[in-house]
This record gives C-alpha cells, sequence and structure tokens, in this order.
C-alpha cells in the first residue's frame, strides 16, 4: 500500500475507535453515572434500569461493539486489499 492509502486506511481506523469508544463512555459512564437517576425509574428484570446498566448492561454495550469493530475493520479491510483470503 503506498503512503497515502495507509494514512486513510488509519484515518478511517481511527474514526472508527473514536466512534466506538464514545458510545461506550455514553453508556458506561452517562447511564451508569450521570444519568442513573432518571433511568431508575424504569425497571428491568426487576431493577432499575440504572442500576443495571451500571452492573451489566455496560459490559454488554462493549461486547457488541467489539463484534461491530470486527465487522467494520473486515469492510475496511477488504476495501484496501489488507484482508486475510
Amino acid at each position: 500500500m503506498s503512503n497515502p492509502d495507509l494514512q486513510q486506511y488509519w484515518r478511517k481506523n481511527l474514526k472508527y475507535l473514536a466512534i466506538l469508544l464514545s458510545i461506550w463512555f455514553i453508556v458506561s459512564y452517562g447511564c451508569g453515572i450521570l444519568f442513573v437517576d432518571t433511568l431508575n425509574n424504569i425497571k428491568m428484570g426487576g431493577f432499575p434500569l440504572g442500576f443495571w446498566f451500571a452492573q451489566q448492561g455496560a459490559i454488554y454495550v462493549f461486547v457488541a461493539l467489539i463484534f461491530v469493530y470486527v465487522i467494520l475493520m473486515n469492510r475496511l479491510d477488504k476495501s484496501f486489499n489488507v484482508d486475510e483470503k
């Protein structure tokens, strides 16, 4: 790959990382700490939603984001012809 292609590849990779980590931050910090009082008015499985996000929801979202990142990176690798064949 040429140097401009490498820069574009890494720029897109960093963009994906920034977006996905921002989502994780909002879910884990926002829903688990900042918005916990508002979310606690909603029940999920008998527990307040804010408590659920703080204890389990952020972990589930993080695992889902890992799968999303893998899918996005596989597409990016194919578009730059650096995928495993």
